[in-house]
């Protein structure tokens, strides 16, 4: 009877912890919406966005435009626990790390050899058909900038 019990206690944590991830506002397809958004002259732009569950963790990919207009791919596994984990695709930065703020909101940071290249926040709507991304940082050449991009879910 023990043995039931703890089976049933184990598998009843798993399925709470895939409906907290399904039900995380984040998660799902989104895709840019340039008429809102506003990036410096020359910055790369992320035009699809996907959030997807795998296990215990989430996995991001990013699809997009450089400055230069070539097409950009980079994806990232990990959790919103605010540490770094390995970003793949993205010459600018080498790890990613999410922290979850609230319910809505995330902060992010990009690193490249250890050192900071992007920091930002990520806004979900209060109807969740959008969210804001305020980014800033310095570009691989060295210069400042701040975007605003705003994604529409699919």
């Amino acid at each position: 009877m023990k043995i039931r019990m703890m089976v049933l206690t184990v598998a009843l944590c798993f399925v709470a912890g895939a409906v907290g991830f399904a039900s995380d506002v984040q998660i799902g397809t989104w895709k840019l919406n340039d008429a809102k958004s506003k990036f410096v002259a020359g910055s790369s732009k992320n035009n699809t966005v996907v959030y997807e569950v795998v296990g215990d963790s989430v996995k991001v990919t990013v699809d997009g435009t450089d400055g230069a207009g070539k097409p950009t791919h980079n994806e990232w596994t990990g959790k919103f626990d605010g540490k770094d984990y390995p970003l793949v695709g993205d010459p600018a930065a080498d790890t990613r790390s999410y922290k979850k703020v609230n319910a809505s909101t995330l902060d992010l940071v990009n690193k490249k050899d250890g050192k900071v290249t992007v920091t930002g926040k990520i806004v979900v709507s209060a109807d969740g058909k959008s969210r804001t991304i305020t980014t800033t940082g310095t570009s691989p050449d060295g210069k400042k900038f701040k975007n605003v991009a705003v994604y529409d879910k699919q």
